[in-house]
């Protein structure tokens, strides 16, 4: 993975990056930066209302924009068992996230991956980036880097090289406060 430099070099630029996941390629931020954020929103032409998801290579990543101490031990030991791996958990924001990330919500929805790609990005930047499909609101997910050129194309042009996981779809996202699947996988 010969650009990961270039990939960390434009994400501390406020810039917006895609990058393999598990399932499809994803875009990201520096989940910290308004600007980064609006302009992830401009590329997906999305709503901030949705908000994000923050991803990680590990769950130390995510201390202050998550609440982890809030959850039960059933609770914390069932998220503990899906991580790292693809599964997305709904989370009580912590102090340090922002609406620029929850939109409408008081949760995050936050995911600690065992993707390599993914999780040394995430390492040589220090901190956790956003994640969102690379792809226009209402388009097909993109699952390589020349569908991110094809449809993104200028919006994106620090795309990190490398190859989807093994997954046929997104991650499966579960609420963290009432059990719920909110979305398989």
């Amino acid at each position: 993975m010969a650009n990961v430099e270039q990939c960390v070099a434009a994400l501390a630029r406020g810039e917006v990056i895609a990058y393999p996941t598990e399932g499809v390629f994803g875009v990201g931020c520096d989940p910290d930066s308004s600007a980064a954020v609006q302009a992830l929103l401009d590329v997906k032409e999305r709503d901030k209302a949705k908000g994000l998801i923050l991803i990680a290579a590990e769950l130390s990543q995510l201390d202050g924009y998550i609440d982890f101490d809030s959850l039960s031990e059933e609770v914390k030991a069932e998220v503990l068992a899906t991580w790292p791996g693809p599964v997305t958990w709904v989370m009580p924001a912590g102090k340090k996230i922002t609406d620029w990330v929850t939109g409408q919500f008081d949760t995050v929805a936050v995911r600690v991956s065992d993707h390599p790609d993914v999780r040394e990005l995430c390492l040589s930047y220090g901190k956790p980036i956003t994640s969102t499909s690379a792809n226009l609101s209402g388009e097909e997910p993109c699952r390589s880097v020349s569908e991110v050129v094809e449809q993104l194309g200028s919006r994106v042009p620090n795309v990190l090289e490398g190859k989807i996981g093994g997954r046929d779809k997104p991650t499966e996202i579960r609420d963290a406060r009432s059990g719920k699947v909110l979305r398989q996988g």
